[in-house]
């Protein structure tokens, strides 16, 4: 509606100015909002705390740490077997000690069933939640040193990206897989798609935390996990797809394409691994299939509908298994059985506190959640009581 103002052009209207006194104050207030946004600003850049990342430069290997926003750069040792330092935790005075691996080599594709297997997936950066599912899963203690003896921690990927603690969750695991050996136990770490984004440079859901990490580093972000890194190199050694006993663990699961490669779960980690950190642009035609959206690391299919039963029938005569197990896809708040049990999907949405793992023990499944409540999973049956294999 077009409003046309009547008055004459003389007319004097009352003013609204505030007094000269009242003004000033409204600068002063102003004048402290704004040093008081900057010293927020400032405070937070002052309270970044990353790392460490280890790096192989041209003078041996070096540390950089972030603390409260400093970055600390330091030499290390020649001998692997001197080199500990401390990572950070989400308690503000409590760390915990890393020690360097004397070396690493690749993982093996398959293993036999333990009599007990905690399995968690999705993590992505969620510190917090990872180390409650871990105690009360009775694999570490309140020091985050192993405690579940000859059991097995299996993780199913997409321990990356999101959150902002992935260096600490990532130490945690790498520490844990050592204890575990010596132990006589096992740390399964099986790759999601988020790793491979981010040894492929793909950066998109990496927190705004490890930009400015690198930037304070003088390094890229693709610098982080390069082949020149100790966590990199570790990454590269891992596995896309792994059996223990008769189950399948995968990060998103395995399509009717993968099984008309007729591959073993050794063949797929051998194809594919020169090409972690690669574009397969150039690669043989199964690689192709397996790093594509109908490969292992992103595949949603068992929970689109269509044709399914006959695929997740197919993949477990193929691979002799009873169970395949994945994350990548939230389905529910818990975990969740499928296809008569076998298939079961461990990922649930860790940032909203719905965090759950999968219990094995003595042939029992379990969904078990950061208060240690157990429950039994319905419809799983024993091994000896499962399903043949084909049948609907």
């Amino acid at each position: 509606m077009l409003l046309i103002s009547l008055a004459s052009p003389h007319q004097k209207f009352p003013c609204f100015m505030p007094p000269y006194h009242s003004r000033l104050t409204l600068l002063k207030l102003a004048t402290v909002g704004i040093l008081l946004l900057l010293v927020i600003a400032s405070s937070k850049a002052q309270t970044l705390t990353d790392g460490p990342y280890i790096f192989e430069e041209e003078d041996g290997l070096m540390q950089y740490t972030i603390k409260d926003g400093t970055l600390e750069k330091q030499p290390l040792p020649d001998n692997r077997m001197l080199v500990t330092f401390q990572v950070a935790t989400d308690e503000a005075d409590k760390t915990f000690e890393v020690s360097l691996k004397p070396g690493l080599s690749y993982e093996l594709s398959s293993y036999e069933m333990p009599e007990k297997l905690l399995a968690i997936s999705d993590i992505e950066g969620n510190f917090g939640q990872f180390l409650k599912l871990l105690q009360q899963g009775g694999v570490i203690d309140e020091d985050l040193n192993w405690r579940f003896g000859a059991g097995h921690l299996v993780l199913t990927g997409d321990f990356f990206d999101r959150g902002d603690m992935v260096t600490e969750v990532l130490w945690l695991i790498y520490k844990l897989e050592w204890e575990a050996m010596e132990a006589g136990g096992h740390v399964h770490f099986v790759l999601g798609n988020h790793e491979i984004m981010n040894l492929q440079g793909d950066f998109r859901y990496v927190h705004p935390k490890y930009k400015k990490s690198a930037e304070l580093m003088g390094k890229e972000l693709s610098d982080l996990y390069a082949r020149n890194t100790e966590l990199g190199q570790w990454l590269m050694s891992k596995n896309m797809v792994e059996k223990v006993g008769d189950h399948l663990f995968v990060h998103a699961g395995i399509s009717q394409a993968v099984n008309e490669l007729g591959l073993t779960v050794e063949r797929i980690n051998s194809l594919t691994r020169p090409y972690l950190d690669l574009d397969a642009y150039n690669a043989e035609e199964d690689v192709k299939t397996l790093l594509s959206g109908a490969g292992p690391l992103w595949y949603r299919g068992y929970y689109q509908g269509g044709d399914i039963p006959m695929v997740v029938n197919q993949t477990l005569q193929q691979f002799n298994v009873h169970k395949i197990i994945t994350g990548h896809t939230v389905v529910a708040d818990t975990i969740s059985t499928h296809y008569d049990g076998k298939v079961i999907n461990i990922d649930t949405p860790h940032a909203r506190g719905k965090s759950e793992a999968l219990l094995i023990e003595n042939g029992m499944y379990y969904r078990l959640n950061i208060k240690g409540d157990r429950t039994l999973l319905p419809g799983m049956k024993p091994k000896n009581l499962a399903q043949p294999m084909g049948e609907k």
